[in-house]
């Protein structure tokens, strides 16, 4: 949670009990960032998770300070498309966000995620702390074990996100014609049914 100043506390000791306490309570929120491929298709993946209070798409994991768009898919930032995931870890936990995100792409493709190519577009997860370092290792080793192959998903420390530009925001809500032709021709419904089958989406 974020440290409230002095004169923020101040603030908050003058008004009534009743408002002060959901002033509060709405600061304890956690957040998970993911690389999953077209970043669209991941907002779309994690927003009915039940404890999701929303998700942004943008680009982390690169050297170039707020990135547009056009860099990143250009290359040369070390950038990947990713979704910050805002949540509420009392409904949801790390741990099943995780069970959301690999049902949602493909684990084995290298600089890839479906029709899209380029390390813009490979997938990885990027925890904040060791503990998530150490769930997200183990669900990706456990993967490894169930289908005996090696997982190309990245685990690498989490450094900063940079939101993309607004057009890109809620695109499969905003865009519903054009996101559904291109998750069609892109197959991605059909390659996470080969994979993970009745588990697909993980939802």
């Amino acid at each position: 949670m974020p440290v409230l100043t002095a004169p923020r506390w101040l603030a908050l000791l003058t008004l009534p009990l009743g408002l002060a306490g959901p002033a509060l309570a709405e600061e304890e929120t956690a957040s998970a960032v993911f690389a999953g491929g077209c970043f669209w298709c991941m907002e779309e993946a994690f927003d009915p998770v039940e404890g999701v209070l929303s998700t942004t798409s943008g680009f982390s994991g690169g050297h170039v300070e707020n990135p547009s768009y056009n860099q990143v898919v250009a290359g040369g930032t070390g950038h990947t498309e990713v979704v910050e995931v805002e949540y509420d870890p009392e409904v949801v936990d790390y741990e099943a966000l995780l069970h959301v995100f690999w049902r949602n792409i493909d684990p084995f493709a290298v600089d890839r995620q479906f029709c899209d190519a380029g390390d813009s577009y490979r997938s990885a997860i990027f925890p904040m702390n060791a503990e998530e370092r150490a769930l997200a290792e183990a669900s990706r080793d456990a993967l490894a074990d169930r289908f005996d192959r090696e997982i190309a998903t990245e685990i690498n420390d989490f450094e900063a996100f940079y939101p993309a530009e607004e057009y890109h925001q809620g695109y499969y809500r905003k865009n519903p014609v054009r996101y559904r032709f291109y998750k069609s021709a892109c197959r991605r419904e059909e390659r996470l049914n080969e994979i993970w089958g009745d588990e697909a989406g993980g939802v």
